[in-house]
């Protein structure tokens, strides 16, 4: 037996960057920070997720930046290969088949800061 799900709750880094495809389709990207257990560091770890269909018409409709939001799904690689210096490259990406908004109302209309305070979580 094999899994890959990522669970993560944090902070969206800036607006959803969303596109609209001629099948319908619709896709969504975020960035999504996410503090770490451990009080030692103020710098959060950065994740970059992927939303289609439903998911991402719920991103591009209610998350924006800071918004504070849950996810899971599957992660995955994009490979490529640099234009300019020829290197392979490799992005992981989490494939995001579940959202949950979890900030209230009066968070996403008063356009919540994205700092890492100690109120926040």
């Amino acid at each position: 037996m094999s899994l890959n799900i990522v669970t993560l709750v944090g902070r969206v880094g800036g607006d959803p960057d969303v596109k609209y495809f001629e099948s319908g389709a619709v896709k969504c990207s975020l960035t999504l920070a996410v503090r770490k257990l451990s009080r030692n560091s103020d710098e959060p770890d950065w994740f970059n997720l992927e939303l289609w269909g439903k998911p991402a018409e719920t991103a591009a409709n209610y998350v924006r930046k800071g918004s504070l939001i849950g996810v899971s799904g599957p992660l995955k690689f994009d490979h490529w290969q640099d234009r300019t210096t020829g290197a392979n490259r490799m992005k992981p990406i989490i494939r995001v088949d579940r959202l949950e908004l979890l900030g209230s109302r009066k968070d996403n209309e008063a356009g919540t800061d994205s700092g890492y305070g100690a109120d926040e979580f």
